[in-house]
């Protein structure tokens, strides 16, 4: 798959999902058919399925078919969103997570940045290792003599995800710094990363992602000596990131305390509906705004498409086209900052597709 993304024709993978997904993928689809023919780049695209709406019709939520089609066409991917059923559901297991384990997608990458520098500015990115920890979904229940139940779940941590996914955060930590040092605006002024865990109760779990983590780091010690390293318990990190949010650049998180840090991180930004992701594996990316798949605005036409279009950026950006990463990137910001179209979670009244055009316009 890597060798593909050195290509300028490149074939994109479109999942919509359920819900709002159907609804901001086709904006992410214009984006990347409106970047300036300067850059060179031609995109094709097919249409995937996958989501709960999938699962109802065929029995599958994920189809082999996506799969293949994934690893033997496409350069890249957009993921919408996905309504999951609440309640266990014979033979259904969530798309997203099947395919992040699938095409290897070992990290989940959230950038979280505000628009406006003043006050308390928000520029980091939350690294959350994509495979393993309590999502491998392997829970027993057990009735007792009393006739009461308990459930149990596998927490598994490896040495290697642990490291790949510190490899991960390290590198991204160096490259921020470097677009930061060609002129990209940021408040930061060095590298920062800050690895988040338990392992003052999960002693061997958490305690081993921690070590692998820190290995990595003291294996190349010329590579990242410029990069302030430090560690955070989980509980003291929801509260310092919402108290001095400026205080982070990269954090790494394990696959549960990432999701959740990423959430809610999104709250110092307005709205999950602004803040995208990209699952990364190597030579592959898939772009997936943050936010589900709202049935409570399903159909309106109002939902926010800025996660999907930052999504779009992000996704560009692993795929080695930062060029054009930085065309989606500065557009979205002009829209955020001059802040008259917007959608009704950010105070606005505009419609997706009006979002959509005023951030065309500034392409």
């Amino acid at each position: 798959m890597a060798a593909r993304v050195a290509s300028r024709n490149l074939r994109i993978g479109l999942i919509p999902g359920d819900g709002i997904g159907r609804e901001v993928i086709p904006a992410g689809r214009k984006v990347l058919e409106a970047l300036p023919s300067s850059l060179g780049l031609n995109f094709s695209f097919i249409d995937l399925e996958a989501g709960w709406g999938t699962f109802q019709n065929t029995g599958t939520a994920l189809p082999e078919k996506t799969v293949e089609t994934l690893q033997k066409e496409c350069n890249g991917a957009l993921f919408g969103a996905v309504s999951s059923p609440t309640t266990k559901v014979a033979g259904y297991s969530s798309p997203i997570v099947a395919l992040r384990k699938r095409l290897s997608l070992y990290a989940n990458v959230r950038p979280v940045k505000s628009v406006s520098a003043d006050g308390n500015p928000v520029d980091l990115v939350i690294v959350r290792e994509n495979t393993e920890d309590l999502y491998v979904k392997e829970e027993t229940t057990q009735t007792l003599p009393d006739g009461t139940k308990v459930a149990e779940a596998i927490k598994r941590i490896s040495e290697t995800a642990s490291k790949n996914i510190g490899k991960i955060a390290l590198e991204l930590a160096i490259s921020r710094q470097a677009l930061r040092d060609g002129g990209a605006k940021s408040h930061h002024k060095s590298p920062k990363l800050t690895v988040t865990h338990k392992s003052n109760v999960l002693s061997q779990t958490d305690g081993l992602f921690r070590e692998s983590v820190r290995a990595v780091y003291d294996a190349d010690k010329k590579r990242y000596n410029g990069i302030t390293y430090e560690e955070q318990i989980v509980d003291s990190m929801v509260y310092k990131l919402f108290l001095t949010p400026s205080a982070y650049d990269v954090i790494v998180a394990p696959n549960l305390y990432g999701d959740i840090l990423s959430d809610g991180a999104a709250a110092l930004v307005g709205s999950l509906g602004v803040v995208p992701s990209a699952n990364v594996g190597d030579g592959f990316a898939i772009g997936e705004p943050c936010h589900g798949s709202a049935p409570d605005i399903e159909g309106r036409g109002i939902a926010n498409p800025i996660a999907t279009i930052r999504s779009v950026g992000v996704m560009l950006e692993f795929m080695g086209k930062t060029e054009a990463a930085g065309v989606v990137h500065r557009a979205v910001d002009a829209n955020l900052a001059e802040g008259k179209v917007k959608t009704p979670d950010l105070g606005g009244s505009n419609t997706t597709e009006e979002v959509v055009q005023d951030i065309l316009k500034r392409m």
